[in-house]
């Protein structure tokens, strides 16, 4: 191919990375592109204890680590390199695990596109639900991943719950697999109407399927051929 192609191709591709970087915004375990809730509601919603048991520090523990799917981009050019990073905070509360959730392209890692903290808390079923929060000073918490610590100038009152995005986990042979429910997490994001978050959580790896769809159900977001694998790298 020749060389001047070939760089007009990168670009290309840088552009719209940047495009799937937005609509990533359910990468993971749901970001859904929700209508946030408020942060009196979600104070509320945060309040009553949940104990902790085995679903839920089962569920956690495979979550925090740093992952890369850099294997697949390698594999496939409609996957981008993505750097996602999810740390405990806050282990001391008595009402569940907390994490912080930070999702960045390899490309730029100083500018993460989807900051959230996660509450995940035992059902009484055996199985675990992953509560979605979009913090009031995302700005600030940049990098907070490397230095958790941070979060306890933090209160958990002050997040905004992502309605209908929360991802209900049940154990499977080999791990934990989970799914938003049905048309529950709302989104805008280039006309969709709702968002689905399909999670697969592995020793080695995490894999997320995100997308968009209209009010005739038709894609709009999202990966078209399957989910994002991401490698535990620690």
């Amino acid at each position: 191919m020749p060389r001047g192609r070939y760089l007009s191709n990168m670009q290309t591709r840088t552009i719209a990375s940047a495009v799937v970087a937005s609509a990533l915004l359910a990468s993971g375990l749901s970001g859904c592109g929700a209508a946030p809730k408020s942060a009196a509601a979600a104070a509320a919603a945060t309040a009553a204890p949940v104990s902790r048991g085995p679903a839920a520090a089962e569920v956690a523990a495979l979550l925090a680590g740093a992952y890369t799917s850099a294997e697949q981009a390698k594999a496939d050019p409609e996957f981008f390199e993505v750097e996602l990073h999810m740390v405990p905070i806050w282990t001391d509360r008595a009402d569940g695990k907390w994490l912080y959730v930070e999702q960045a392209m390899a490309t730029a890692l100083d500018k993460p596109y989807r900051q959230r903290i996660y509450h995940v808390v035992d059902a009484a079923d055996g199985a675990a639900e992953s509560f979605v929060f979009e913090l009031p000073n995302a700005a600030e918490r940049v990098g907070a991943w490397k230095t958790p610590a941070v979060f306890n100038a933090d209160k958990a009152e002050t997040l905004t719950k992502r309605d209908g995005c929360s991802i209900r986990l049940t154990r499977a042979a080999d791990g934990w697999t989970g799914s938003t429910t049905g048309h529950d997490c709302p989104s805008a994001l280039k006309g969709a109407k709702y968002a689905t978050s399909e999670v697969k959580l592995f020793a080695d790896r995490i894999e997320t399927w995100d997308r968009g769809f209209n009010e005739k159900d038709q894609q709009v977001w999202g990966a078209k051929k399957g989910p994002y694998r991401f490698t535990r790298v620690n």
